[in-house]
């Protein structure tokens, strides 16, 4: 799932690393406090004609305590061209749920899609240093 070697770290990358989600974790940040983050579910990032794009669902706690706020986090960076480097973020809030009905929107998109490899969750560390 990981994107390829990290030149700095000398090791293939794994789910939620690189300079897409890079960008796409700073944009979630900027949307919501990473402290209050509960879950990231990233979903394996895809490439054509110079473009990458990745999906990451994200999650915190509501308000009231019993449900979680999901985001959709979305990616688009140019990795070939001359306008390489380019990235376009969006990150919206798209329901309040139950944690056992995201567990099964997850499963089902995954079904859906025809996805050989589900969404994976990764650690909050992963993209923020508490």
């Amino acid at each position: 799932m990981g994107a390829g070697a990290d030149p700095g770290l000398g090791r293939p990358l794994g789910a939620g690393e690189g300079p897409g989600w890079a960008r796409l974790a700073a944009a979630v940040a900027a949307a919501l406090p990473p402290g209050e983050v509960e879950t990231i579910h990233v979903f394996r990032p895809w490439k054509r004609d110079g473009r990458e794009w990745g999906t990451a669902v994200v999650t915190r706690r509501a308000e009231s305590g019993a449900k979680l706020r999901v985001y959709t986090a979305r990616y688009m960076l140019i990795v070939r061209g001359k306008e390489r480097g380019r990235c376009k973020v969006e990150v919206r809030e798209v329901a309040l749920s139950p944690a056992e009905v995201l567990a099964q929107v997850m499963q089902a998109t995954t079904d859906r899609t025809g996805d050989a490899e589900p969404p994976q969750l990764i650690d909050r560390a992963v993209w923020y240093r508490d």
